[in-house]
């Protein structure tokens, strides 16, 4: 019995080609990859009003570019205005391009005993944020983003990565729309 295995190893009557695919595959990216977009102009990055607010798309999975691992957004906040709120599996990060403001976060804890449990924290943790600063906000915090400058305008630079998704976490939920003033 301990070499039965072996003989099950051999059975031709359930071949694949998996590998041989995975090596044109291979090729055919390569090729493919050769034909992306290498330097994105600013003209070329695309503007978004959507449930998470004005988003100038600096590199998307959708633009044909040669980056394959991150998405980057530019984001304005109107004076005093405010982002959707939402979560997702990657972590983020951003850079305060103008002004000020600060964040809320609501971090999650998780139990995995006999399965997943997600809750998030009650009361958010705030963070301020001014010109040149870098903000982190872990893996499936629920965070929120608001200009404190009632008369001038604030910008930030956000990227989050592509592989976690990739992985099988593809998950976004977007928990509270910007207003309408600011999609």
């Amino acid at each position: 019995m301990p070499y039965e295995e072996a003989k099950r190893f051999k059975n031709e009557g359930n071949l694949r080609s998996y590998y041989e695919e995975a090596l044109q595959e291979s090729r055919q990216f390569r090729e493919d990859y050769k034909k992306r977009k290498g330097v994105i102009q600013s003209s070329e990055m695309p503007l978004e009003k959507c449930r998470q607010g004005i988003l100038r798309h600096v590199v998307n999975e959708k633009m044909n570019t040669r980056e394959c691992c991150l998405d980057i957004y530019q984001q304005i906040l109107s004076p005093a205005g405010r982002s959707g709120k939402h979560r997702h599996m990657s972590e983020e990060v951003f850079f305060v391009l103008e002004g000020r403001g600060y964040d809320l976060h609501w971090d999650v804890s998780f139990d995995c005993k006999e399965e997943y449990v997600w809750d998030w924290e009650k009361d958010p943790k705030r963070f301020e944020w001014e010109e040149g600063d870098f903000v982190y906000i872990p893996p499936f915090s629920i965070h929120q983003h608001f200009n404190g400058n009632p008369q001038k305008p604030a910008r930030i630079i956000s990227a989050t990565s592509r592989i976690v998704k990739k992985i099988g976490f593809d998950w976004l939920d977007q928990i509270e729309d910007a207003p309408e003033g600011e999609r």
